[in-house]
């Protein structure tokens, strides 16, 4: 096989590669001996119609395509690591020549992992940021785990208010026709949270138990459903039930109840420690997120936007699963919010560009500081995280190596190592 690479502009580039005709009539063989399995010809069985007499009657081309998805992967992955190339999308291929005896030439067009021009990166200097604990972050703290503590108790009269949980029915209208998407029984809604349509859920006060009304509301011009954008719609709702919180007093009781300590006073006391502990890890966090997009914006990089896609494929799916974990799905937040895919991948984009620019500025730092992670760094962190998940390293290694994870463990390993660089080399200014 012979591969040649020659780039075109920005980070594409056309691979050119031809098969030896032996490997080619090898395909076809293999290629006959699948689909003749599903050919019926009068007077054979399936399976058994001999080979001149199935190109006689359906052409040796027939067989071309079958032949070609089995040479096509192996031979464009053996190209690829010839030509040290790094492709970041599946490539476009166009076969220019395909025939029996004869040698397979096709080219693929690739977009390739771009080339980093790196900037300043080491002597950066950051400037400081706060993140002493006040009291008043400890109060603060104190009020969570309050609210976190806070008994559910069913409102037997009054009016709706906000930090209400609301148990509704209700029912849009648009131009006095119900839309779809737009009706639901029994559903619960915390006034003031934002779920809904802005100035539906300021509506809902001062509403008693069942009692109906109709909420007047104007979707978003950027609703996802056309026929509602920038339109008015009435919904008409019923509140079935209420339930407010039960906040308990903040009293040594309280302490009791929570946590190990007697005393509200050592609640305090343990509180701010364990704030003191988690606001040294974001100062931590703070400065190297602070070098790292230093460096990066200081790196000269022609940016591929597939690559900024597939980002925003991973960033969707990461904003989905962390919806089902508050209860809701995608196609809800889109219908509650006004918005579509497209529009939250618009709202994602600077953020995924962000991330694709910093792992190839740090990879390409990596790189040029001769930056690896050792059998040893990388054993040393499956033992921190066999203290996080509680389980064996020797089992995470055997978990990681199914999942083909140790490649991604090592990345991770020598990313961090690199960021350390960073941070030993810098300055931070008050």
């Amino acid at each position: 096989m012979a591969a040649n690479w020659e780039k075109v502009e920005n980070n594409q580039g056309v691979l050119t590669i031809e098969v030896d005709a032996t490997q080619v009539d090898a395909a076809l063989d293999q290629a006959f001996k699948k689909v003749v399995q599903k050919v019926q010809v009068p007077g054979f069985r399936k399976g058994k119609v001999p080979r001149k007499m199935f190109e006689s009657r359906f052409g040796v081309e027939s067989l071309y395509q079958d032949a070609l998805d089995i040479l096509l992967p192996t031979a464009y992955g053996q190209a690829v690591r010839e030509a040290g190339i790094e492709p970041v999308d599946r490539p476009e291929v166009d076969v220019t020549q395909m025939e029996q005896g004869k040698n397979l030439i096709f080219k693929a067009t690739v977009t390739v992992k771009p080339e980093v021009k790196l900037g300043d990166y080491k002597g950066l200097s950051i400037e400081e940021k706060d993140f002493s604990v006040t009291e008043e972050s400890v109060d603060a703290e104190l009020k969570r785990m309050q609210e976190r503590h806070a008994e559910l108790v069913a409102v037997e009269e009054g009016a709706a208010q906000t930090g209400d949980i609301a148990i509704i029915d209700f029912e849009g209208f648009q131009d006095g026709v119900a839309f779809e998407g737009g009706k639901a029984e029994d559903y619960s809604l915390e006034l003031g949270s934002g779920t809904f349509i802005a100035g539906f859920e300021e509506q809902l006060a001062g509403l008693s138990i069942g009692e109906e009304k109709e909420i007047t509301v104007t979707f978003p011009e950027e609703y996802h459903s056309p026929n509602l954008a920038g339109k008015e719609a009435v919904f008409q709702v019923k509140l079935n039930s209420l339930k407010r919180k039960n906040l308990p007093t903040l009293d040594d009781e309280f302490a009791k109840d929570v946590s190990e300590f007697d005393t509200l006073e050592e609640l305090k006391a343990d509180t701010k420690k364990k704030l003191e502990e988690k606001t040294a890890q974001e100062k931590d966090q703070y400065v190297r997120e602070q070098l790292v997009l230093k460096a990066a914006e200081s790196a000269e990089i022609d940016l591929p936007e597939v690559m900024v896609e597939h980002e925003l494929d991973q960033m969707v799916n990461e904003f989905g699963q962390r919806l089902q974990y508050q209860g809701m799905t995608l196609e809800l937040y889109y219908q509650f919010s006004g918005m579509d895919e497209s529009q939250l991948r618009d709202q994602l984009r600077a953020d995924a560009t962000s991330r694709v620019r910093t792992s190839l500025t740090l990879e390409a730092i990596g790189k040029a500081e001769n930056i690896e992670a050792t059998e040893e760094d990388v054993n040393a962190e499956l033992d921190k995280l066999a203290g996080v998940y509680g389980r064996p390293a020797d089992e995470l290694r055997k978990i990681f190596s199914a999942q083909d994870g140790m490649v991604a463990l090592y990345r991770d390993v020598q990313t961090r190592k690199t960021v350390d660089l960073l941070v030993a080399e810098s300055k931070v200014t008050a």
